[in-house]
């Protein structure tokens, strides 16, 4: 029998779907507010799932007639829903190619800290036309091997914030009272990274967060994407068709990765309902997505997933494609047909993010019992 597998939820808006505000009955102002997103996250947290991504972009998310424009920063999101929940991963996306990795460094390793280490961080670039004139300071490329350049910087900006995090040792922290040394001076290291993109000489203001590293993920759907993901993820998000690709794009992955194949998913207990769902929604919006849409009953989703794990994947996460209908698909239909099957956790067990998705423990770089960069 297939082993239990982790299960996440990719959350965006109202749905993953760019129609999905006109027929929610949620008031699409709400995605904007805190509780929208507590209510959320603590749903999946009922459904006892491994973590949820927060969705974002450094511009609008998008150009398309009919979408909501806007959105809220995915970090301070994150941060918000954090002291409200107990048990569920948070993941947000923060891009790389306008942000200074040292704030990004902090704001991860503060989410860490509200959350009791659930915390991550989806690395994405910004490649998309119009971004870089938000800021005015640079432009980027949008086609050709100046695209592929954003990746070698997003990969420089991985370094930097790990780095960050492992620029204070675990114990750096003394708090000797009688000399008045609140902190051990000998163990906060200047990182002294220097690159194409990035001059940092550190060390992190925000003391090493709870989970040493932060879990960091990426997704990628080709070659170049891959490489990033290899050379600075420890989870990569792909998108394939089916299980014969499923498999062949896990074999071409680097073997430390925890590979989790992404899926829209349209659910019901009777597949016509989902179907039919799904099918207004597109008359309302015609849409294709990067990831295969599934649109049927919790138990067929359930027979896909087991015959992808059996392909080589790793884990799943499923981009509800509207709310909160497929969101509590998931997680009061779905999860109980996996929990049948004995696949999926019946209760959450003890441990930090790393350790929920079998990562190994992030041994600080800088310590005695770490590798030095110098």
């Amino acid at each position: 029998m297939t082993s239990p597998f982790p299960l996440a939820v990719a959350l965006d808006g109202l749905g993953w779907h760019p129609a999905a505000w006109r027929t929610s009955p949620l008031d699409p102002a709400a995605v904007f507010t805190p509780e929208h997103w507590v209510r959320l996250v603590r749903e999946a947290e009922a459904g006892l799932l491994d973590f949820v991504t927060f969705e974002d972009t450094f511009g609008p998310p998008s150009a398309a007639p009919g979408e909501i424009n806007g959105r809220l920063d995915a970090v301070l999101v994150a941060s918000r829903v954090a002291p409200v929940t107990r048990h569920v991963g948070l993941v947000p996306v923060a891009t790389t190619t306008h942000t200074e990795p040292f704030h990004l460094a902090s704001a991860l390793a503060t989410l860490d800290y509200v959350s009791g280490g659930r915390a991550g961080w989806q690395a994405r670039v910004s490649a998309r036309p119009g971004e870089d004139r938000l800021l005015g300071r640079r432009t980027v490329p949008l086609e050709g091997e100046g695209v592929w350049d954003l990746f070698d910087e997003a990969s420089d900006a991985v370094e930097v914030v790990r780095r960050l995090w492992d620029s204070w040792e675990d114990d750096a922290i003394i708090r000797d009272v009688a000399t008045g040394r609140f902190v051990d001076r000998d163990k906060l290291h200047y990182i002294d990274f220097a690159g194409k993109w990035f001059s940092v000489k550190g060390p992190a203001i925000v003391p090493r967060p709870p989970q040493g590293q932060p879990v960091v993920a990426a997704l990628a759907h080709a070659p170049v994407p891959y490489d990033f993901a290899a050379r600075s993820a420890d989870v990569v998000f792909v998108t394939p068709s089916s299980a014969e690709e499923a498999g062949a794009i896990v074999q071409a992955l680097d073997p430390s990765l925890k590979v989790f194949a992404d899926l829209v998913v349209f659910l019901d207990d009777h597949a016509t309902g989902a179907v039919a769902r799904r099918a207004r929604l597109d008359e309302l919006t015609p849409w294709q997505s990067d990831a295969l849409i599934v649109t049927g009953t919790p138990e067929q989703l359930a027979d896909l997933l087991v015959a992808w794990r059996a392909a080589g994947v790793d884990g799943f996460r499923l981009r509800p494609g509207a709310l909160p209908w497929d969101l509590e698909a998931i997680t009061r239909l779905l999860v109980p047909v996996l929990q049948d099957r004995g696949l999926f956790r019946t209760s959450y067990e003890p441990g930090d993010l790393r350790t929920r998705l079998g990562l190994p423990v992030a041994v600080n770089r800088y310590s005695s019992e770490g590798i030095s960069v110098a």
